[in-house]
């Protein structure tokens, strides 16, 4: 079975002061919860404050640091990047790469995303792929073909036992920071379509064991139907992370439907 996850993606937001507030009180809300039934915690604060909220979460072994971004190069002459073995080394678990606000203004391409990727894995991280359609390509129906040419390329040559590892977040451009959630039934198709991407290009098996994320504008309120869908294994969750009591309230929403 595999394990549900609740990541959360603070973006371009919190100071460390900030940072260290809210993750406090994301321990806190979250810290008598049952660990064999909890979903894995994630938090990815901006990277001046990585280090900082990494050492808060070491000692409370209930949540996981990620990072919103990296490099494909361990080194060099790349001003204003952030290497992966530097991410790592400040305790991060998990990378967030492929964002749609990383590909919309930073032109990000899956050529970069499929090195990063790569790059993750071999430092022993876990990248969480991010893939989705803008409104303009949903409205023209071209919802499947992006998609899937998305997650075809994001994994190229990447191993079985890789991608089994690996994270994908179904993330509706259209959906994101506007207040408008993809129907859960309509999400859970197009992971499913991912899900099935997987086994074309890996295997049945790696596809079984990859877990697949829905992301765009993610609620309390919505959780627990998202979370009843047959392939969403969790949440990228924007907004509702960066207040402790909403963060929590998903945390515990996805324990609701995954205890039944």
């Amino acid at each position: 079975m595999r394990k549900p996850i609740i990541a959360g993606n603070w973006k371009l937001n919190k100071t460390i002061d900030e940072s260290i507030n809210l993750v406090e009180d994301i321990k806190i809300k979250i810290m008598d919860l049952d660990r064999e039934k909890m979903p894995i915690v994630v938090v990815c604060p901006v990277f001046t404050s990585l280090k900082t909220v990494g050492d808060i979460i070491d000692s409370s072994k209930s949540i996981y640091l990620g990072a919103q971004n990296c490099y494909y190069e361990d080194a060099g002459a790349f001003t204003g990047e952030v290497s992966v073995p530097m991410i790592k080394e400040v305790g991060a678990t998990y990378i967030i790469i492929g964002h749609s606000e990383r590909r919309q203004y930073f032109g990000e391409t899956d050529n970069a995303i499929n090195l990063k990727a790569k790059t993750i894995l071999a430092h022993g991280l876990i990248p969480i792929i991010c893939c989705g359609e803008t409104l303009e390509q949903r409205e023209a129906g071209q919802t499947d073909k992006i998609v899937k040419n998305q997650i075809i390329a994001d994994l190229k040559d990447l191993t079985e036992e890789q991608i089994a590892k690996s994270v994908i977040a179904y993330e509706p451009v259209w959906a994101i920071g506007t207040g408008k959630t993809c129907e859960s039934p309509e999400a859970n198709r197009v992971i499913k379509l991912i899900r099935s991407t997987v086994a074309e290009v890996s295997s049945k098996d790696a596809a079984d064991k990859a877990r697949i994320l829905y992301g765009g504008s993610v609620k309390p309120s919505t959780i627990e139907e998202q979370m009843s869908q047959s392939d969403i294994d969790g949440a990228l969750v924007g907004g509702a992370s960066l207040d402790a009591e909403s963060f929590a309230q998903l945390v515990k929403g996805a324990m609701l439907v995954t205890s039944k």
